[in-house]
This record gives structure tokens, sequence and C-alpha cells, in this order.
């Protein structure tokens, strides 16, 4: 498999230990009935097959309604009575491990290690095995896991597939592809886990070229792959995929599935073809909560603020009780079209609503509410009031506000807020530079460039992209290097000229402060 990486350079796995990490259960997980005596998970044979059935029930029992401590507990009291656990009893406490990764449960986890490699669980069960390289895994003991893997006496596919998601989901991208790479027969769950994890490391390029080669391959996906690729083409704005996405959904069993149906309203909400998005949801059978909020925050964010809070309204005559997210997207809607009443109101149903209490995403709402009005005092009043400690993206809201209303004095009342809140944090200071040049402080800009280099930030660079022919361009501010770049320029020589015959004046104001000095 040829895939090019979102890792710069691969992490460094020091070799493995070879025998499983000795490590008891603490304390906490004494009987309570003989909380002195030494605990330790040695287990005397005397099989008993009714009494394992009877104790391993109790234990998921336990463990089902998410009482760890109750269920390693009953686990310790079971060797102590001399009953031997099976393979049941020993997966069933590693997925609940896995379920809560703590310090605990990874103790625990590797008590349980000890005693499945004692008593040839973790060479001889794949099943065994399986479950303790998933719990290693979930727990960041990628090294823990690969030794298991590595002394299996018999891996299955779900072995494997297991295996590579731990590297997935912890990062390791690299040796998830290497350990891909050797697996004799990939199925839809081996490519799924690759295309799943590169989607989550925000590698959508990487996530569509696995995809092509899982078709060249001839793996047929399932509902799990499209949702991660629907939403690899919703992140890129690849319309043409997503289009040809949809045309396989309908051709699948799954073509009513909830979930892949969500996915395409958002993937055509976030192309900016708010249209197809609701095709798509008056078509479905089913709605649900998700199904409304994906609607309402299409609209919401394709400035169609009206229709998004019909349908807000429609939602709840329905039946639905919105969640924050529904009222995310409502608050959003008015603030895009400077509902500032409609929005107040909005907030105060949260703050009435007993089942959802205002979080810092809300309060971000408002005070971006509060600034596209030009009411900067009111924004600043909700973020020196609220109750949790604005972020840098809602005190961000506000300095672009300052800079649009060229209120310079606000805007460093805010960055020093900031400072104060986030002494390390870099966020906001090239829009803060901006500010100063767009009213002509020149001075002030370099200053606050001088303290960017001293801190050793730097801009981010910001880029476009296009999708032509199902691939995806990028291009950056001032790029010459593209192939096509005299045909590109041409274009858009040709396309500044009718602007400016519509009567489009550029602005230019801030553009000196995105040079270093």
């Amino acid at each position: 498999m040829i895939l090019t990486t979102c890792i710069a350079t691969p992490t460094h796995h020091p070799d493995p230990p070879k025998q499983p990490p000795q490590i008891h259960p603490p304390s906490t997980f004494s009987p309570p009935n003989n909380p002195n005596k030494n605990q330790t998970l040695s287990l005397k044979h005397k099989p008993n097959s009714n009494q394992t059935v009877s104790w391993t029930s109790s234990i998921s029992h336990h463990c089902k309604n998410n009482n760890f401590l109750k269920a390693a507990s009953e686990f310790i009291q079971m060797l102590e009575a001399e009953v031997e656990p099976n393979h049941i009893t020993l997966i069933t406490l590693l997925s609940a491990c896995a379920h809560s990764p703590s310090k605990t449960s990874i103790t625990f986890g590797a008590a349980l290690h000890t005693h499945a490699f004692k008593h040839g669980f973790a060479m001889n069960d794949v099943m065994v095995g399986t479950a303790l390289i998933d719990m290693y895994a979930k727990c960041g003991k990628l090294d823990y896991a690969r030794l298991v893997f590595d002394q299996m006496g018999v891996r299955n596919l779900v072995s494997w597939n297991t295996m590579i998601d731990g590297y997935m989901k912890n990062g390791d991208v690299d040796d998830a592809l290497k350990l891909f790479d050797k697996l004799p027969v990939k199925n839809v769950v081996s490519w799924t886990v690759v295309i799943g994890g590169f989607v989550k490391k925000e590698c959508y390029e990487e996530a569509l070229e696995c995809f092509r080669e899982m078709q060249l391959a001839g793996v047929v996906p399932d509902f799990v792959t499209v949702i991660a690729i629907i939403s690899a083409c919703a992140n890129l704005g690849a319309l043409g995929l997503g289009l040809w996405v949809h045309r396989l959904v309908m051709k699948k069993e799954f073509r009513d599935n909830v979930k892949v149906l969500n996915s395409l309203i958002d993937m055509y909400a976030r192309c900016g073809c708010i249209e197809l998005a609701r095709q798509v949801f008056d078509g479905m059978s089913q709605r649900n909560l998700v199904s409304w909020n994906s609607i309402i925050v299409g609209f919401a964010v394709n400035g169609l603020a009206d229709k998004a809070l019909s349908f807000f309204r429609s939602m709840k005559k329905e039946g639905l009780e919105p969640n924050g997210v529904s009222y995310t997207s409502a608050l959003t809607a008015c603030s895009h079209a400077g509902l500032i009443d409609e929005g107040l109101k909005i907030f105060a149903d949260i703050k009435r609503d007993h089942r959802n209490s205002p979080r810092i995403e809300h309060y971000g709402c408002l005070v971006d509410l509060y600034s596209r009005a030009g009411r900067l005092k009111e924004a600043w009043d909700v973020i020196k009031k609220m109750p949790m400690m604005p972020n840098e993206v809602v005190l961000g809201s506000l300095l672009a506000a300052c800079r649009t209303q060229g209120d310079v004095e606000l805007a460093e009342k805010v960055m020093k807020y900031q400072v104060e809140l986030y002494p390390g944090g870099d966020s906001n200071y090239v829009l803060f530079s901006n500010i100063y040049a767009a009213v002509g402080k020149w001075d002030g800009a370099s200053k606050v460039r001088r303290e960017m280099k001293e801190r050793g930030l730097q801009k981010n660079l910001a880029f476009s992209s296009i999708e032509i022919d199902s691939g995806i361009h990028k291009f950056v501010s001032g790029d010459k290097y593209h192939e096509e770049n005299d045909y590109i320029y041409s274009a858009l020589e040709l396309l500044s000229f009718e602007l400016h015959l519509y009567g489009y004046v550029p602005d230019f104001s801030g553009k000196e402060s995105d040079v270093d000095d």
C-alpha cells in the first residue's frame, strides 16, 4: 500500500519487553470483608464450570453497569474461592478496562495479562489475545499491545485489525501502515480502520487515496466506510466525489441508514449545495435529532437564517427537544443574519431549559451576535461575565469585530486579557497586528510582529482548494509553482477585470502587516 502519510517522521518505538508487565492489583480491589489480606492473581486449578459461569455472570453485570471497581473486586474474590475463570471472564474484564482507560484500569488490566500469560490464554486463545491488544491500545500502551500481538500463537483478522486500529487511534500512522501492508487478507474492516484513522487525523486526501485503493482491490465498502469518506469529502469540499459516493449509497442496502444520510446532508451543506442537502433531508423515511441539527446548521452557514430558524421551530413542533448543537445552530443563524432580538430570545431559552445550560459555544455565539452587529461593548461584557473562562476562539471573534469597527482601544484590552488567561497562547497575534495596520498604526503592528518573533510564532499559511475531475488542487497566496500557473493567473486577471467593471474596489488595509519586518 503506497500512501503519503501526514506524519513527517515516524515515532520511534523501543523493542517491547518479552514478558508481560508484572503489576499487581492495587489495594482498591481488596474485597471488603478481608481488606488486609495480600491479594494476588494466583490460581489453584479446581475447575467448576457452573461456579465459573455464575461468577462470570455477576462480574459481567457489574461491567455493564460501569461498576469497574466492583467487578475487579469480585474477580479477586472468585480467585480466592478457588474458582477458575475462563476466557469469557477475562475478556469481560479486559473489555471493561478498555472501555474506561485510566491508571487504575491499566494497572488491573496488566495484572489480568500476567494471569492470562501464566495460564496460556494470552498466546493460545485468540479472543483473549485480541482483548489484551484492544485494552493496551485504548490505554495508550502500544508497546505492550504489540508484544501481545507478536506472541500470539494464533491470530485472526480481528487481531490484525485491532492492532492496526490501535496504531491509528494513537497517531502512529507509520506503524499502522507497515502492519496493514503485511496483512495477508484485507477485509472491509481493515480498510475502514485505516480510512477512518486518516479522517480523524485530518489527513483527508490520504483517506480518499486509500478508498480508491480499496475500490481497486475489489473490497465492497460498508456504511462505516462510506460515512468516513463522506466526511473527507465534506472537509475537502470534494463535491464531485461526494456525488459519486451518494450514487454508490443509493445502490446499497444501507441507502436508508440514518447516519449515512445525515453525513450526506452535512457534506452537501458544507460544499455549498444546500438544496441537495434539503433533498436528502426531505427524502428520509426516518429522522433523528442529528438530521434536524445537520440541516439547520446547513442553512445557517449558507446564509439562509430564516430557513434555519424555520426548521428549528419545525423540529420542536415535531416533538424533538433541542440539544446544545440545536441551540448553537439557531444562534449561528441569528448571528449571520443580524437577528439580535431573536438570538437573545434563544439564549434565554437555553437558560430556562433544565436539560441544557449555556456552554462556552453558546456564549461564543452570543459574543459573535453582538460583534457582527457592531455592539462591541455588549460583546465585551458577555466575555467578562461568562461563568467559564473564554477560549481564544471567543476572544478572536471580538477582535475581528474590533478590526472591522477600527476599535483599537478595545482590541488592546481584549488582547491583554487573552495574554493574562493564556500566557503561552499564540492565537490572534496576526489579527491584532492587522488591527493596528488597518488604522495606519504601523508602530503598533511592528511591535506585535516583533513580539511574535521573540515568542517563536509564525503565521500559518492559509490555502484555498478547488476540485477538478475528482482531484483536489491547493493554492496559497502568491503561489507560482502549480503546473498550470500561467492559465490560473490569466483566469484571475480576467475575473479581477470583470469585478472592477461591476464597481468592486479591493481593500488593501492591513496588507503590509503580513510582511515580516
